[in-house]
C-alpha cells in the first residue's frame, strides 16, 4: 500500500492533538501567599493554592517541607486544610541559615497519598536576621515522595495548561527543519539534472515549510503571551525566527522576478539552498550566543527531566513525526497540482 506514510501522519497527528488536550495535568500549587516575611528564628504560615488538588480528601496523610537546597530543608509543623485547593501551611525556621548567604530562597513541597508530590520554587525568601550562620535545626528529612498516579502531564507554575502547546509548537519546528532540507534538495537535484519537476518540488516543499515556520511563530507568541507577558517581546530567538521566515519568503518574491521560468528556476534554486544554509545559523548558533527568555538557549535551559517526562514523550514524538509526515503529504499535493498546470500550459502551448 503506497499512501501508508500518508495514513500514518493522520493518525499521528489526530493522535497527538487529541492525547495533548484530554489527558490531565498532575496536581500541583498554583501560589504561594505569605503573610509576613520570613526569617530566621521566627514563625511563618504559608498559604499554598493548589492546582486540581483535592486536599479535603487526604487530611490524614499530608506533608510539607521548606527546601533551601538538596541537603537542607525543615518540616513542617502544622497543616490546615483550608478547601480542596487551598492548605495553610506552618514552618519554624531556626535560628540560623544553613549557607553564608543572608538571604536564601526556599522552595515549598507537599505530599500526599492523593495528589502525589508538588514543588513551588522559590516560594519564601528567608533572611537571616541573627547574622550566624549553622546548618542546626536544618535536616534533610525529605523521603519517600508520593509519586501521582495514572496518566498525567507535568504540572510547571510558569506554564500551566500551555505545556500542551510543546506537542504543536515545537513539532510544526521540527517537520518545518526536514520540510525545508527536502526542498534544497530538490533544488540541488535540479541544478544537477536540469529537471523542471525537481523545481517544482522544491518550491512545493518550500511552501510547506514556510507554512509551518509562520505556524510556529503564531504558536510561540501564544505561549510567550503566557509565559513572558507579552506576544513578542523582541527575545532573540523570536527575531531570528521571524528574520529566517523572511528569509524563505524572499524566494518565492525572487522566483516570481523573472518572465523565463527557466532562470527563475535556477537562481530559485541557488537561493533555496542559500536559505536553508542560514537556518541553523539563525535559528541555532546566534540564540545561544546572547542572554534569551527562550528554553535551550542563552544559558536557558531546555525542557528535560519531568519537565519533558515519558508520558509527554509518548505524544511528543509521535507528533513530530505526524507533523511532518502531513506537510509531506501537503507537499507532494502541491507539486503534483503544479505539474497538472505545467501539462496545461504545455499542451495549451502546443495547440497554439
Amino acid at each position: 500500500m503506497k499512501h501508508w506514510w500518508k495514513i500514518l501522519g493522520v493518525l499521528l497527528m489526530i493522535y497527538s492533538i487529541v492525547a495533548g488536550l484530554a489527558i490531565p495535568l498532575k496536581p500541583g500549587i498554583y501560589d504561594a501567599i505569605t503573610a509576613s516575611k520570613a526569617i530566621t528564628g521566627a514563625p511563618i504560615d504559608i498559604v499554598a493554592v493548589g492546582y486540581l488538588t483535592k486536599f479535603d480528601n487526604t487530611k490524614d496523610d499530608l506533608r510539607a517541607w521548606l527546601k533551601v537546597d538538596n541537603e537542607h530543608a525543615i518540616a513542617s509543623t502544622a497543616i490546615k486544610v483550608e478547601s480542596e485547593s487551598r492548605l495553610k501551611v506552618s514552618f519554624d525556621i531556626p535560628n540560623n541559615l544553613p549557607s553564608a548567604d543572608k538571604t536564601v530562597d526556599a522552595a515549598l513541597i507537599i505530599d500526599s497519598k492523593k495528589n502525589g508530590y508538588s514543588i513551588f520554587p522559590s516560594a519564601v525568601f528567608i533572611k537571616n536576621t541573627v547574622g550566624t550562620n549553622s546548618a542546626a535545626g536544618w535536616t534533610n528529612a525529605i523521603s519517600n515522595m508520593t509519586q501521582h498516579q495514572g496518566m498525567s502531564f507535568p504540572y510547571r507554575n510558569i506554564l500551566q495548561e500551555t505545556i500542551r502547546n510543546l506537542f504543536y509548537h515545537v513539532p510544526l519546528w521540527f517537520g518545518m527543519m526536514i520540510i525545508f532540507l527536502i526542498s534544497a534538495i530538490n533544488s540541488g537535484r535540479f541544478l544537477k539534472t536540469k529537471n523542471s519537476k525537481f523545481d517544482h518540488k522544491a518550491a512545493s516543499y518550500a511552501s510547506v515549510g514556510t507554512l509551518f515556520g509562520i505556524l510556529g511563530l503564531v504558536t510561540g507568541a501564544i505561549w510567550a503571551k503566557h509565559t513572558w507577558g507579552a506576544y513578542w517581546s523582541w527575545d532573540i530567538k523570536q527575531n531570528m525566527s521571524a528574520i529566517a521566515m523572511l528569509v524563505y519568503l524572499a524566494y518565492f518574491v525572487l522566483r516570481n522576478s523573472f518572465e523565463e521560468s527557466e532562470q527563475s528556476a535556477r537562481i530559485g534554486a541557488v537561493y533555496n539552498i542559500f536559505a536553508f544554509v542560514t537556518l541553523p545559523m539563525l535559528l541555532f548558533v546566534i540564540p545561544r550566543l546572547t542572554d534569551s527568555l527562550h528554553p535551550g538557549n542563552g544559558g536557558n535551559p531546555g525542557f528535560g527531566g519531568e519537565d519533558l517526562d515519558n508520558n509527554m514523550r509518548m505524544v511528543f514524538y509521535p507528533a513530530i513525526i505526524g507533523f511532518t509526515l502531513f506537510g509531506a503529504w501537503m507537499a507532494n499535493i502541491l507539486y503534483r497540482l503544479k505539474a497538472v498546470q505545467q501539462r496545461l500550459l504545455d499542451k495549451a502551448f502546443h495547440s497554439a
